[in-house]
């Protein structure tokens, strides 16, 4: 039949040993077997097609065969639904990939290299024959290659036929393939609510229902997904990268999107087979951007191993500068760029001096300077510094009458007049951390007032620190907890108990924790910055209240503060909803944000119009669509978009988030006092600095030279920590008094104090804050005794 179509065509027939039509059976040819008469039908690969829909133009120069998959007959050209479309000129042969993988009669026989992809010429002629006889139970037509497994089920079909019938294709161990009556289901309980839910790839929504075209996640309770959605996903993934979109898990998500007919092939993800895709990264930045470049060759100039070096940033890496342009004296040098220099500058780090000991800088004139060159990001440090700020610190209590003492009689070698170094001089903050440590000393008064709520009712809480979330919301709900009551903390892992533990330290741990579990969790989203997320079984399970409950229970009861609240989410809390304006940056979604930064920067009417085409659905299902009639139009539609993204999305949980905030009034004090909140709520803590640790301390002394020398030597102890000249940190100083590796916003209780004993060794008693400290007569004899107690400690206690 081909070879007469072809020449009633006028077309050049393709023929294979003789025969017209190779994968092609006639039904019926002309009366008499002449070509006088029309053929009536033909089937390629057993799908019947008639003369209509195999003609063909003059004009058209490639094969009639070229167009129809030998084994379903169909010209459909969709990766995603049917696999690659493949033709092969050798063997005269076109197929879909999928058609050939699930075919009921055929198996990978040769090599991967050999025939098509192992499946052997000859495998596939008889696959062909075999599948002409079998008609398919949905299309009526012959050419079904594909049959149900199940026991006694005799229904066969071709491929797309059953993707249509939404059959299941399994593309895993021997290819299984099940009818549209025994094909597998996934379990729902009778209990689940029914509803709606958004698409984790899409963000469309999804009707929870157990339907072929929507998939539930196995390893997230509340995660569905679009079948289409998750095909293309592990299309592109690949067997590697394709996991859950929310918890990442791999092999229980992907045993069961196989089980449910997506192919996930095993290959690479696309992203990594892309030539070059990560070029820019191996790029190094090699320009010199000192003011004044010495280099006669230009700043592009590069000269290894010799002054014409150029030396990077060690922090941003993205400025860089000539040795000999910044008087570096060797490539292991550290230089900092302006820009740098000036934020490390603002937040105290800076960098390490090397500084004599106390005991040795003593004997020197209070007029002399140290020999060394200073660090190029702050200027010289006078040797009399340390004992000056000593001087000048207004938390050292006589021991008699603990009262502020006003002068603290020295001896006259120990005066020194010079001004406070940078690192302990409050002139040089920036104004943006005065602003924050001033709201922050406001705050833990405020937090104090309504910790007077508290009795001394016990609460114990037992908590497994392996499953945070889950332990603490049973004691947050059990019946005898009470906000107002006092909590205390058991760990019942003993991986997190230990023996020096106070009630205090455990408590601070816990919600330590707690709210580091919750900064991380599918309530929140967002990077550092974060908003509240819409998930419609935390809002189901009234997670939203518990979680702004705990906040709240933290807060007073001398936990640590969130610090990732981002302006918006605040604001929504204080101001309400509806008088806060989201911004871009408030968009976690990366797709969402694609949408309206492409509204946004549309710089043509035409592009804006086709634009909001693209995003039909979208905008629809946003309820943000509205007439644009002019390019200035766009600004009120992402505004709009933002909107509902941002708040109206959420509005449920932030109500609820809003309900638990107000436990013990903090809420109420929170709109009160709006800028001092804000400071604890949206900033993570200051980092800890000698000058921190020192303010936080009251010294009890007296005038007894030891005691005063001792102190001097404390204060030169936190500047060689600070500095980085000492094996342990100030956070492990802080732990080693308080157990707890950061200040709480409302303080702690008792006081930290710091008393001079005659003993061996520094002792931290947690119980009272206080921190023993040996008298020493050398400032080596006081940090040798300070080092070794802290780390030994320490390791103790993690052990």
């Amino acid at each position: 039949c081909n070879g007469w179509r072809a020449q009633r065509e006028g077309l050049a027939p393709r023929f294979r040993n003789g025969r017209g039509c190779w994968g092609l059976n006639c039904l019926s040819v002309s009366a008499g077997g002449s070509s006088v008469g029309r053929p009536r039908e033909c089937v390629v690969g057993g799908a019947a097609f008639g003369p209509e829909e195999l003609r063909m133009s003059k004009n058209d120069n490639f094969d009639i065969q070229s167009l129809f998959c030998v084994l379903c007959g169909r010209t459909d050209d969709c990766p995603e639904k049917y696999g690659e479309k493949r033709t092969y000129v050798e063997y005269d042969l076109t197929v879909h990939y999928y058609c050939l993988l699930m075919s009921s009669g055929i198996w990978q026989r040769g090599e991967e290299g050999e025939g098509v992809d192992g499946f052997l010429i000859t495998d596939i002629r008889k696959e062909v024959n075999r599948a002409a006889k079998l008609k398919c139970n949905i299309c009526k037509k012959k050419g079904a290659s594909i049959g149900c497994v199940a026991p006694k089920c005799k229904r066969s079909y071709h491929f797309p036929c059953g993707i249509q019938k939404e059959c299941i294709f399994q593309f895993m161990e021997d290819f299984r393939s099940y009818c549209w009556e025994h094909k597998p289901v996934q379990k729902f309980p009778d209990k689940e609510s029914r509803g709606t839910s958004e698409c984790t790839i899409c963000l469309d929504l999804v009707e929870q229902l157990p339907v072929y075209t929507v998939l539930k996640s196995p390893c997230c309770k509340n995660t569905w997904f679009h079948r289409e959605c998750l095909q293309c996903q592990a299309l592109s993934a690949g067997i590697f990268f394709f996991r859950c979109a929310v918890c990442n898990n791999k092999d229980k998500f992907q045993k069961e999107m196989l089980r449910m007919g997506i192919h996930i092939p095993e290959k690479d993800a696309s992203w990594e087979l892309e030539e070059n895709a990560y070029q820019d990264l191996l790029q190094c930045y090699q320009h010199c951007d000192i003011k004044r470049c010495l280099c006669k060759k230009g700043r592009d100039y590069n000269e290894p191993d010799s002054k014409w070096e150029i030396k990077r940033c060690q922090c941003c890496g993205s400025r860089g500068t000539h040795l000999a342009c910044s008087s570096l004296k060797s490539w292991e040098q550290d230089w900092e760029c302006m820009e740098c220099r000036s934020i490390l500058a603002k937040s105290g780090n800076y960098g390490k001096q090397k500084k004599r000991s106390l005991a040795t800088s003593e004997k020197m004139d209070g007029t002399t300077c140290l020999l060394e060159e200073p660090s190029p990001k702050c200027p010289r440090q006078s040797p009399g510094s340390q004992r000056n700020f000593l001087l000048q610190s207004p938390k050292i209590m006589c021991q008699n009458n603990l009262s502020p003492c006003s002068h603290l009689e020295l001896p006259a070698s120990n005066r020194v007049t010079v001004s406070l170094s940078p690192l302990m001089s409050n002139r040089n903050w920036s104004p943006r951390k005065k602003y924050l440590r001033k709201h922050r000393r406001e705050v833990s008064n405020i937090l104090k007032d309504l910790k007077l709520q508290v009795n001394t009712k016990t609460t114990r809480l037992n908590i497994n620190a392996g499953n945070i979330w889950n332990s603490a919301l049973k004691g947050f709900r059990q019946r005898n907890f009470s906000p107002t009551n006092t909590i205390e903390i058991k760990f019942t892992n003993c991986k997190n108990r230990s023996k020096t533990d106070t009630p205090a330290a455990s408590k601070h741990r816990f919600f330590q924790l707690l709210l580091l579990h919750l900064q991380n969790s599918s309530l929140f989203e967002g990077s550092s910055a974060k908003n509240l997320s819409l998930d419609f079984q935390a809002v189901k399970e009234n997670l939203y209240f518990e979680a702004g409950k705990m906040i709240a229970v933290s807060l007073v009861h001398g936990g640590p503060s969130p610090g990732f609240f981002s302006k918006t989410l605040f604001n929504c809390l204080v101001y309400g909803p509806e008088n806060v304006k989201p911004a871009l940056e408030d968009v976690a979604d990366v797709d969402v944000a694609q949408i309206i930064k492409m509204i946004k920067y549309a710089n043509s009417l035409s592009s804006l119009q086709s634009t909001i085409h693209d995003y039909y659905e979208f905008l629809a299902a946003a309820g943000c669509l509205r007439p644009i009639t002019a390019l200035c139009d766009k600004n009120m539609l992402v505004n709009d978009i933002l909107i509902h993204h941002v708040i109206k999305r959420i509005i449920s949980p932030l109500e609820s988030f809003r309900q638990g905030l107000k436990t013990l009034g903090v809420l109420e004090k929170m709109q009160m006092h709006p800028d001092v909140f804000s400071s604890i709520l949206c900033y993570k803590p200051e980092r800890l600095s000698a000058e921190i640790i020192c303010d936080l301390f009251t010294i009890h002394s007296s005038s007894d030279v030891n005691k005063v020398k001792g102190a001097d030597f404390w204060m030169a102890y936190l500047q060689d920590v600070e500095s980085g000249e000492s094996v342990v940190t100030l956070e492990d100083i802080l732990f080693f008094v308080t157990g707890s590796f950061s200040i709480p916003p409302i303080g702690f209780d008792p006081e930290p104090t710091i008393k001079f004993l005659h003993i061996r060794y520094p002792i931290g008693n947690r119980f009272l804050n206080c921190l023993e400290l040996p008298i020493t007569n050398t400032y080596e004899q006081f940090k040798d005794k300070m080092e070794f107690t802290i780390r030994s400690t320490l390791s103790i206690e993690r052990e």
